[in-house]
């Protein structure tokens, strides 16, 4: 475990058990795996990430994206849809461990909503175990080894920042890392941190310079709402090599490298990209209600003249 918080949990109170920390702070717990094909395997290694984290004093907890199983969308297979769960399905599992370990934890589902009609959704349980909200991944993507088109449906619920007992949480979903119009409504609507469950990664074909300038590009977009909002990122993503069913592709090497970065986009902890790491950061809130003053950037917006951010193209 990376060491990046001070560990004062006391020898005397039991794990699990609530802890007050300084009120202007905040203690996130991140978890980085690889998986596999057992899903009943994949959620007791979630689970003990937890457990393991919130004794350690973490609050929030953020596990990756579709962290229950391998990722399906290498290829377009009906036979996937088996991986897909009504919300209830899970809320027993998640919702007691936040319940037990009394944190707020960030999960991501792949969403039966009915039949056909299908998505990629984060929910957030809060300390009581009890539902906070969810968000449903706004933008899908549709490329070589990535075909999410064909499992989900476009979320329809907003960009609306979740209500927990520790903030509002700006909560995203993996390609939806890519927009800033996306993080900019979250911050807008009060988001007081982004929050990016994530599944991205390499084609091992291609040359080691190209894999760089892809990580760091994913890297420096984020790292990029957290400068032009002034918030904390949260980004979150799975890591170890996954072959292609299909046998159509070379499979996709998932680049972990799981971070948090503060509000001036400076990076406070990164994982490895090649190996299973969690970790704590504590994120100081007083200093990002400071750089919000140092940097006024929602003052000074020209709404009056945005409105071609509406259009598709502009001629």
């Amino acid at each position: 475990m990376i060491d990046n918080y001070n560990n004062d949990r006391a020898d005397n109170v039991a794990p699990g058990l609530y802890r007050p920390l300084k009120a202007d702070s905040i203690k996130v717990g991140v978890v980085q795996h690889s998986f596999s094909p057992d899903v009943a395997y994949n959620r007791q290694r979630n689970l003990s990430a937890i457990e393991n984290l919130a004794e350690d004093g973490a609050q929030l907890i953020v596990l990756s994206e579709l962290h229950d199983s391998l990722y399906f969308c290498q290829c377009e297979d009906v036979d996937n849809f088996r991986y897909a769960v009504k919300i209830e399905d899970v809320e027993s599992v998640y919702a007691e461990a936040a319940r037990e370990n009394n944190i707020v934890l960030v999960t991501s589902v792949f969403e039966r909503r009915a039949p056909g009609l299908y998505h990629n959704t984060a929910v957030v349980f809060d300390v009581d175990g009890s539902i906070a909200g969810k968000y449903r991944k706004m933008h899908i993507p549709d490329d070589p080894g990535f075909y999410e088109k064909f499992y989900f449906t476009p979320g329809d619920l907003g960009f609306n920042p979740i209500k927990t007992s520790l903030g509002n949480l700006g909560v995203l979903v993996c390609w939806d890392q890519w927009y800033p119009e996306a993080a900019r409504i979250m911050a807008m609507k009060g988001a007081e941190m982004l929050i990016y469950p994530t599944a991205i990664g390499w084609n091992p074909d291609d040359t080691q310079d190209e894999k760089d300038r892809q990580r760091e590009a994913w890297i420096t977009i984020q790292r990029s709402h957290a400068v032009a909002n002034g918030i904390p990122v949260v980004s979150v993503n799975r890591c170890g090599f996954e072959e292609d069913p299909s046998g159509q592709t070379s499979g996709i090497d998932f680049w972990g490298s799981s971070f948090v970065a503060g509000p001036q986009g400076e990076i406070l902890a990164m994982a490895p990209d090649n190996s299973p790491e969690e970790f704590i950061v504590e994120l100081d809130k007083k200093r990002t209600e400071d750089v919000r003053h140092w940097w006024p950037f929602l003052r000074d917006r020209r709404i009056d003249f945005y409105n071609g951010l509406t259009s598709r193209f502009l001629d």
